[in-house]
């Protein structure tokens, strides 16, 4: 089948290896440090899971450290979308918690002037793991629907806004030492001993939804995020869970989902080596569709403007 655009996306999407394995499906991978050897996030085809958590869990080692995507992959990347000849869309990572997003669009427009006549363009998903992974996922099913190049920026720079997404972390002492929280607020967690619920704001920045008083109470309180904030209007709720080398826990979230929806289509994966650095083992993750979080989110003041808008259209 000929496709009307190709797609370039990258390992932070946490997503199945073979999910990601299909003609005109590009994967970048980032680079991480363990144990003073570098590594390629290639979604633990060469490394378990559980080697890579044991390790981290072994504090004689030192922990693993991430790293932007070199400069050189991306240039070859985006020079053999262009050689292509088929208009290519890279779904990015993150750009509040990486700079790669920003040296990516350098990089695109660098590679432009060698190929002016090429269509690549660049899209932030301004999500993570796998929140980054469901826009992939349905990126690829539109992919398969016959939308264009430009289309699918469009619609990618739209869908980020429809992921809901909670996931809960063990402490908050890695995302302190990535420089992911304020230390003050990780010693007031460790103090209280609390499982950090976080998610993604609107910009892409992490942010705190809850706490639970164990992982049990945790589990259960995702399960009521999910409950809440999923889209119901949908042929189909695709949800994706993963964890950090905690299978039981995120089988317990699976089974608290289906208490309360029992119609839904599961996806289950590993988080990755660079996620995984950054938010240590423990980690168990939810995302779904729901509806449009810049609505959810609008302040005091913006609902009040909002309400004089509509009456002036009105």
């Amino acid at each position: 089948m000929d496709y009307r655009c190709n797609l370039i996306v990258d390992s932070c999407c946490d997503l199945p290896y073979d999910m990601l394995d299909i003609p005109g499906v590009s994967l970048i991978r980032f680079p991480f440090v363990m144990d003073g050897q570098e590594h390629v996030d290639d979604m633990f085809r060469s490394m378990p899971p559980k080697r890579f958590y044991d390790a981290m869990r072994d504090k004689r080692r030192g922990y693993p450290t991430t790293a932007q995507l070199p400069a050189t992959a991306l240039i070859e990347e985006f020079s053999r979308a262009c050689q292509s000849g088929v208009p290519t869309v890279y779904l990015s990572f993150d750009s509040a918690l990486s700079g790669s997003f920003d040296t990516a669009v350098l990089v695109r427009d660098e590679v432009l002037r060698e190929f002016p006549d090429a269509e690549l363009y660049v899209v932030d998903t301004k999500l993570a793991s796998i929140a980054e992974g469901l826009v992939v996922l349905g990126a690829i099913e539109q992919r398969e629907k016959g939308l264009t190049a430009k289309q699918m920026v469009a619609w990618a720079e739209e869908a980020r806004y429809y992921v809901g997404s909670e996931f809960m972390v063990e402490d908050f002492e890695s995302l302190r030492r990535g420089g992911r929280i304020p230390a003050g607020v990780a010693l007031a967690g460790a103090k209280l001993d609390v499982k950090p619920l976080l998610s993604f704001d609107l910009s892409g920045k992490l942010t705190l939804v809850g706490m639970a008083r164990g992982r049990k109470k945790g589990l259960r309180a995702l399960a009521e995020h999910y409950a809440k904030r999923v889209y119901e209007d949908q042929p189909m709720k695709t949800v994706i869970l993963a964890n950090a080398d905690c299978p039981k826990d995120m089988q317990r979230l699976r089974d608290e989902v289906l208490k309360a929806d029992p119609d839904v289509v599961f996806t289950e994966s590993s988080i990755g080596p660079v996620i995984g650095s950054h938010v240590g083992p423990g980690m168990v993750a939810i995302v779904y569709w729901t509806t449009d979080r810049r609505k959810e989110k609008l302040s005091v003041a913006d609902r009040i403007a909002k309400r004089v808008k509509d009456k002036e259209q009105g």
